[in-house]
């Protein structure tokens, strides 16, 4: 029996924020080593606005939303292409640890790598932690890594 894992997928979530990137960088460093490809994911939740009497859902906002968004993620992809690798990206609009999950799925990923805030304590039990549901509902392998040092107690 082979030990060796084959990685050939690397999903990397993005979302943006500075813990993300330390991720980017690892996926891309073991992506060249597996020579594997990478797809670039940002999800996000749709836009919505309560009032004392209803929801309100803005859907220009949402379309400005999704431009930039996807702006953004090109352009982080463009960064990352910059290694060589075969870079690809997806958009999703939906709970972030579900879309992880469901796209890790569809394409058949062999490890994902997520960022992590590292919250702790009151932090992580109010915000909750995506990398953590994605770690527990994954298809493959998951590579969390940790963002700059400035951990919230």
């Amino acid at each position: 029996m082979n030990s060796s894992p084959n990685i050939q997928h690397i999903l990397v979530c993005h979302d943006f924020s500075e813990t993300t990137e330390p991720a980017l960088v690892y996926a891309v460093s073991i992506a060249e080593k597996f020579r594997a490809r990478i797809t670039i994911l940002h999800a996000y939740e749709r836009p919505a606005y309560s009032f004392p009497e209803s929801l309100v859902e803005d859907f220009e906002f949402e379309t400005k939303i999704e431009r930039a968004a996807r702006a953004a993620l090109n352009a982080v992809a463009a960064r990352a292409q910059r290694s060589g690798v075969e870079i690809g990206v997806k958009l999703k609009m939906g709970t972030p640890w579900k879309e992880i999950v469901a796209v890790a799925e569809e394409t058949r990923a062999d490890l994902i790598v997520v960022g992590t805030h590292g919250r702790r304590g009151v932090a992580r039990a109010l915000i909750g932690s995506v990398a953590e549901r994605v770690v527990r509902s994954a298809p493959c392998p998951v590579l969390t890594v940790h963002g700059p040092a400035s951990v919230t107690e």
